[in-house]
């Protein structure tokens, strides 16, 4: 499978963390997607039901993610990966979550998780 959609940088602010300087004010997290799945049938009918609604991911990733109190990036990524498999049409997804300034001298923490759909 090599047809693949990117979500670049969706910057968003949620509460998120373990301590309690954490859970009291909104952090920046900064989101990548990868969705693969099979999209040779978009570029013959140029609709939007023969490729992968990204839009419609965003917009509940977003919900998603404001509306969150994770303790864990671990957890925020795989509930959005959750949320990538609610269009059909994914077949794999990879989430990154950047977390910039959760260590002293580091630019950021991040955690990637890949998923590939089950079943049939």
């Amino acid at each position: 499978m090599s047809d693949r959609i990117f979500i670049r940088d969706l910057s968003l602010r949620c509460i998120i963390g373990i301590y309690p300087d954490e859970r009291r004010e909104r952090q920046d997290v900064i989101i990548n997607i990868i969705l693969e799945g099979d999209l040779s049938a978009a570029p013959q009918s140029d609709a939007i039901e023969d490729t992968i609604n990204y839009k419609t991911i965003k917009k509940e990733i977003v919900r998603l993610v404001e509306a969150s109190d994770f303790n864990l990036i671990e957890t925020m990524a795989s509930r959005i990966l959750d949320i990538c498999f609610t269009d059909a049409k994914v077949e794999r997804a990879t989430v990154t979550i950047d977390k910039p300034g959760a260590l002293r001298f580091a630019r950021s923490v991040a955690v990637e998780m890949s998923r590939t759909r089950t079943g049939g």
